[in-house]
């Protein structure tokens, strides 16, 4: 159900100032998601339909090519790339819960797309869904609550190539798309992170050849998160919550991973 208060759209959990009436959005949702977590690419769509968006999910995507890229297989990641443009040129929007697979579409793609047709047009127009719903929706409250002490992880692409939130070697006021989502549901608690930006050590492949380190960079972030007292560590990346979410599993943490849409779409632990 969908009503007009003021001028604002309410979309039974979201205050919307800026609804959509006709574009097409399309559903990014990142090859691991899919394989891997479905019900966050569900949490996702959940999101806009209660924002007033159908969304819709076109069946031809495949992955974007950021594995093959992150390894230098740039013969690989460029069919990927092309098919992208092919298959969401389309549409008007393009909404992903995963800040690495925008930045490789909106910053990596300039390597094998630069001058086609349509490719400016689709940089400006595919959105991590955090920035989606504070930058082109202008979502000004959400109906909802989640009574827990949450720990946010912010991913290294959504931060630097993505801007999603103020790194601390930029000089400025400190702000976060996904913080500023989470801050309107009542009873919550973000906790304060001795160290909120730095790398979880997932990294793509970096992952698979540089285990040792890659681990040991996981662990501090766990442990910083456990220091701050969190229940819940969330993040707009599945792919670093699932280099957490292992480590955790292993250590028998008493933590629980959630993606920033599964809370916003009203979940509980």
């Amino acid at each position: 159900m969908i009503v007009t208060r003021g001028g604002r759209l309410m979309a039974n959990r979201f205050t919307v100032d800026s609804p959509l009436t006709t574009p097409r959005v399309a559903l990014f949702i990142p090859c691991y998601v899919d394989q891997l977590y479905p019900h966050v690419g569900m949490a996702t769509y959940e999101v806009l339909q209660l924002c007033g968006i159908e969304a819709e999910f076109p069946q031809a995507q495949t992955c974007c090519g950021q594995p093959m890229a992150n390894t230098g297989c740039t013969d690989e990641a460029r069919p990927l790339a092309e098919k992208f443009l092919r298959v969401f040129a389309p549409y008007d929007y393009i909404v992903a819960p995963s800040g690495s697979c925008v930045a490789m579409v909106r910053v990596h793609y300039e390597e094998y797309l630069h001058g086609r047709p349509g490719f400016d047009a689709l940089k400006h127009k595919t959105f991590e869904l955090c920035e989606f719903l504070t930058d082109v929706l202008h979502v000004r409250g959400i109906d909802g609550r989640f009574p827990h002490r949450v720990g946010l992880h912010q991913s290294c692409h959504g931060l630097r190539e993505l801007r999603l939130g103020k790194s601390s070697e930029l000089v400025g006021a400190p702000y976060g798309k996904a913080q500023q989502l989470l801050e309107m549901l009542d009873g919550i608690n973000l906790v304060t992170l001795t160290r909120p930006d730095e790398c979880c050590g997932f990294g793509g492949t970096f992952a698979v050849n540089e285990e040792a380190v890659s681990c040991m960079m996981g662990d501090d972030r766990i442990a910083d998160h456990e220091k701050a007292g969190a229940e819940v560590v969330t993040a707009n990346d599945m792919s670093c919550l699932m280099h957490l979410e292992g480590l955790i599993r292993r250590a028998r943490r008493p933590l629980r991973v959630m993606h920033v849409a599964e809370i916003l779409a009203g979940r509980d632990i």
